[in-house]
């Protein structure tokens, strides 16, 4: 065993990436770089309105700045590397650099994965109990949920990463993926990987899938309050926002379970990439315009932030 783990840390780990075509690479250069960019830059944006914006100190923006830096940090842990090895020949990353980036891939994600819950609970209070919502969401209350997201992500991360490093990897050291995952990690493992395993489908479920229920519960909680709006407009308008942060929030959650909650041995590596691409790229991207570009108040603080003057007053 201490053999076997001396040759895995002497051996770097070839990451596969996307494609194995040389022609397919460019292409996949350009797009990718336009969607991590499109993501930076969105979601950059939303950070720095907030924080410029006096008029964006309620709960629901707090809590959106939160989650633009959380997906800023996600994409930046995977999509860098990735595009350089779209680029270069030499794929290699060392162990230390893989669990690194492994560490804090799940802990962001498990970070999104809280802040999106505490926004559910957010939009749940602020319809279904609107005089008792600042109380409930004080801004002690919205630090606490910040708080705890990142502290029990960063402990749920540190948890798997310890288990992950004492793992043996005696055999490839091909991983048939573009960024150090899970998945196709433990099946290049010699060692008995059963703990880990369990250790996703519980304590991860309770990070993953826990959250997930509460968001179905607070929108559906939502919904009963949407019927019973007097306006038809208002019904419309309401029913389109749940709608479409329902959509994200399927996406993101979906392919996360579709990628971890299975058997090692069921894993497979062409679906787990194109899965992965969904949360890792493609929802950090979508959030800002979901949950803020069409907002009047953040369009008008992104308008003061380019132009910048100052806005004291809401309209929305």
């Amino acid at each position: 065993m201490d053999a076997a783990n001396d040759s895995s840390e002497g051996t770097p780990f070839i990451l596969l990436g996307l494609t194995t075509s040389p022609g397919q690479r460019r292409p996949l250069f350009v797009l990718f770089l336009v969607l991590y960019v499109a993501g930076i830059l969105g979601n950059g944006l939303i950070v720095a309105a907030i924080r410029a914006s006096p008029t964006l100190h309620a709960p629901m923006y707090f809590l959106l700045a939160h989650l633009s830096f959380a997906d800023l940090c996600f994409t930046s842990v995977t999509v860098p590397k990735m595009l350089a090895n779209l680029l270069v020949n030499d794929r290699s990353i060392s162990l230390a650099g893989c669990l690194t980036q492994m560490y804090f891939f799940f802990a962001l994600g498990v970070t999104d994965s809280c802040l999106l819950a505490a926004m559910a609970y957010d939009r749940y209070v602020a319809i279904r109990h609107p005089l008792h919502y600042a109380s409930r969401m004080s801004r002690t209350v919205c630090t606490a949920l910040v708080g705890t997201a990142w502290l029990v992500s960063h402990v749920h991360s540190l948890l798997h990463i310890l288990l992950m490093a004492r793992l043996s990897f005696c055999a490839s050291h091909k991983v048939p993926h573009f960024f150090c995952d899970h998945q196709p990690l433990l099946r290049l493992s010699c060692s008995d990987t059963r703990h880990i395993q369990l250790l996703i489908f519980t304590e991860g479920a309770a990070v993953v899938v826990m959250p997930f229920l509460l968001i179905l519960a607070s929108y559906g909680a939502i919904s009963v309050a949407i019927i019973r709006l007097p306006s038809a407009s208002g019904r419309l308008r309401a029913v389109s926002t749940c709608g479409s942060h329902l959509s994200v929030v399927s996406l993101f959650y979906g392919t996360v379970i579709a990628v971890y909650f299975q058997p090692t041995s069921r894993y497979e590596a062409e679906r787990g990439r194109v899965a992965t691409v969904m949360y890792t790229v493609v929802t950090p991207m979508l959030n800002p315009v979901i949950y803020s570009l069409r907002n009047r108040d953040v369009q008008g603080a992104l308008r003061a932030l380019f132009t910048g003057r100052r806005i004291s007053v809401s309209h929305s």
